[in-house]
């Protein structure tokens, strides 16, 4: 019987977004404003993609997705305050996210700003629900480590400081590399490896889901770079060709779509190479690394 991914994806994310439901404050908890601009975003749609790739890594390596959902959680929590402080006028100046206004121009600045800052904390304190009595500290001790880097200055904030510095500059592969890598594929690399590690798995698999998750990382980035060019705002749910207006370092501008598109199946199929050992377990995650291929939007 072939996997249904659709189905896979639709119950992975419904579970997703009942428990981000619960582990975010009501609307009406004071500070009000506050609660309601995080939720706004949370709520905003959107794939669920990172939330799903740590349940996904989590069953690759025969664990549950129940004791993994408040990482799942923390994941799209740390994914929206990005986008939310992306959007904003000091960084991309975007005024569409996920087909609607973006926070910042329906709650103000300040606001959007402070929504960001409540939903990363909010997300390390969903992390601490992660512990059970027959958990090892020092596993949780290694996803805090994991998650902080790929997060942080070494990871997804670094990547946007070094696309930031690159705008309306001609830049090389390398360097193009360094800002998808970080900004990007960190973050997607640590939500399959959080996943994995809550449920027991190290050595060699942990390393295999890491090779995984840094290609696809990848190439969910070059083609997001794509979908920038090739697809239109209603399709893509933002302003499309943004990145060429702002003279963003892309895939396309560096190395055109066509050497783009053969990057980015590269990247896929070093990812399936990678997560072949895992059996059938690990065949969510290589539909999800198909998906990222032929994604449209």
């Amino acid at each position: 019987m072939s996997f249904d991914f659709e189905a896979y994806m639709k119950d992975r994310a419904r579970t997703v977004d009942e428990a981000l439901e619960r582990a975010l404050p009501p609307e009406s908890q004071a500070p009000a404003t506050l609660h309601r601009a995080m939720r706004y975003s949370i709520f905003a749609g959107g794939k669920r993609l990172r939330p799903v790739l740590v349940i996904a890594g989590a069953e690759a390596v025969g664990g549950r997705m129940e004791p993994v959902l408040p990482a799942a959680c923390a994941l799209e929590m740390i994914h929206t305050y990005s986008l939310i402080h992306d959007d904003l006028p000091a960084m991309d100046n975007d005024d569409y996210r996920r087909g609607r206004p973006t926070s910042h121009k329906v709650f103000g600045e300040a606001m959007a700003i402070l929504a960001g800052d409540g939903l990363l904390t909010h997300a390390f304190r969903l992390l601490a629900d992660c512990w059970r009595p027959d958990l090892d500290g020092a596993v949780l001790r290694d996803v805090l480590v994991d998650l902080s880097d790929a997060a942080g200055s070494d990871g997804m904030v670094g990547g946007q400081v070094a696309d930031l510095e690159a705008e309306g500059k001609k830049v090389g592969a390398d360097v193009l590399d360094y800002i998808h890598l970080h900004k990007t594929a960190a973050l997607i690399r640590a939500s399959i490896t959080v996943g994995a590690r809550l449920s027991g798995a190290g050595g060699d698999t942990l390393r295999a889901l890491a090779v995984a998750g840094r290609a696809l990382g990848l190439a969910f980035q070059i083609v997001d770079d794509m979908l920038d060019v090739t697809a239109t705002s209603a399709e893509l749910g933002k302003t499309a060709g943004k990145d060429q207006a702002q003279q963003k370092a892309t895939y396309p501008a560096v190395h055109g779509l066509a050497a783009s598109r053969i990057r980015a199946e590269a990247l896929t199929a070093e990812a399936l190479a990678a997560l072949a050992p895992l059996g059938a377990p690990a065949e969510p995650l290589r539909a999800l690394a198909r998906f990222i291929i032929e994604r449209k939007a």
